[in-house]
């Protein structure tokens, strides 16, 4: 059986250490190029380091090493005999909130560095609370430099109290502490000898061990058709095939669905994929369904199960993350809005709130959302969509606003209430 894949984010203040904490993973995982470590090594001595700087594995763009921070999101991937994994190392900066949610919408643990000399800030703050508006099940505070607090359980548990009191006011569903020192490779790769006193895992073991398939959701099936296969031989003209990725619940042949927008009914016939027939499909697997009627179906169209249906509305009730430098979202503006395949227009109604991402407060009365502000909107669509509650489903749940004028993502969103269900019929309205 072949390791399971798991991503993860980092997030936290600046120089937390999240680039050298990857570093040390990297390295200490052996999973590294010698000419990797080769040149890792030689730019640190001529920086004048006694210690091979880490953090450069991650820092990759020219402005990241010339200012020592972390700008975009740098992907890294590395594996272990028992898992595979992606990270995203996502930027400390508050001008980057907006690529830090790019990193963590799709990861399936959040890692928030704290420095054992500093405690909680605003950044452990706001990216805690980020991770949690966008769903990622699990969170692990890893209360970093650990070396320079002379190892004090006193200070790591003082840390582990206040953090968990704020959390008690977010959706985290795991939350788990790990002390230890990034630069030293304390209880990164291997248990530390510099803290007898703590019990856990070290965070590599942690991640291996840690059960990810059931975050996701097996339930609800939807299946949005991203393209109909037609094959234009003739021993193949009668063919009719919808490819797609699974986006939620467990699809197998002989059930029953329902193509929406149209509310048909039908069964499927077959499950494939480049390598022959399945007996079932489940997220994220992308295959070929097959059905017993001819059904006009096109890309968008989502199949899913006669009594359990997504809501499929006009009028959405969402949290936006606004990523656009050049303009702010205004009421009464329209954007392109993609949702899982499905394209439309949309219109902002109104802003509700703006969340104040320090303090988790609404700041009510405002007139739009600049860069990186997170805020609710109430939005019209030109056609219906097929959602859920991100909380329940990121992928029916989530959505991008686009730009029609740039084609620049310039929000992204997730579904938190559906808003007057009756306003939006199961048809296509422009």
């Amino acid at each position: 059986m072949d390791a399971d894949l798991l991503r993860f984010a980092t997030a936290g203040s600046v120089d937390d250490g999240k680039s050298t904490l990857i570093g040390r993973l990297l390295f200490d995982s052996k999973s590294l190029f010698s000419d990797q470590l080769e040149s890792v090594e030689r730019v640190s001595r001529e920086r004048g380091h006694e210690y091979t700087d880490l953090s450069l594995l991650t820092d990759g763009l020219r402005a990241e090493r010339e200012q020592g921070i972390t700008i975009d999101v740098a992907y890294r991937y590395f594996a272990t005999p028992k898992r595979k994994f992606i990270i995203a190392d996502t930027p400390g900066h508050t001008q980057y909130t907006r690529n830090m949610v790019t990193g963590a919408s799709t990861a399936d643990v959040a890692l928030v560095l704290v420095d054992a000399r500093k405690g909680m800030t605003e950044q452990s703050r706001r990216h805690a609370f980020i991770a949690s508006l966008l769903g990622v099940p699990h969170m692990i505070v890893c209360v970093n430099k650990m070396d320079l607090v002379d190892w004090s359980e006193s200070v790591f548990e003082g840390i582990r109290a206040e953090f968990t009191e704020f959390a008690t006011r977010l959706r985290v569903r795991d939350l788990t502490f790990i002390p230890l020192s990034a630069l030293s490779g304390d209880n990164v790769v291997q248990r530390s000898a510099n803290m007898p006193w703590f019990d856990g895992a070290p965070l590599l073991s942690h991640l291996e061990r840690l059960h990810v398939a059931s975050d996701r959701n097996l339930v609800d099936v939807r299946f949005p058709v991203q393209y109909v296969v037609r094959p234009q031989s003739h021993e193949t003209r009668d063919y009719r095939g919808y490819a797609g990725t699974v986006a939620s619940g467990v699809l197998k042949p002989g059930d029953k669905v329902r193509v929406l927008p149209g509310g048909h009914e039908t069964t499927i016939a077959t499950i494939e994929t480049a390598d022959g027939p399945l007996e079932e499909a489940y997220p994220p697997m992308a295959v070929i369904v097959t059905l017993k009627d001819e059904i006009d179906i096109s890309r968008g169209d989502m199949l899913c199960r006669p009594a359990n249906a997504p809501a499929v509305l006009q009028d959405l009730d969402a949290q936006i993350c606004w990523m656009d430098e050049s303009a702010a979202l205004t009421p009464g503006k329209t954007y392109g809005i993609k949702h899982t395949t499905r394209t439309a227009r949309a219109v902002v109604k109104e802003i509700a709130y703006r969340i104040d991402i320090n303090t988790l407060h609404r700041v009510e009365g405002v007139e739009g959302l600049a860069l990186n502000e997170i805020g609710r909107v109430r939005l019209r669509t030109t056609k219906p969509l097929f959602v859920d509650e991100y909380q329940s489903n990121r992928q029916t749940g989530g959505f991008i606003l686009i730009d029609e004028s740039t084609n620049r993502t310039v929000a992204a969103g997730m579904i938190i209430r559906e808003s007057n269900a009756e306003a939006a019929p199961p048809v296509e309205t422009e």
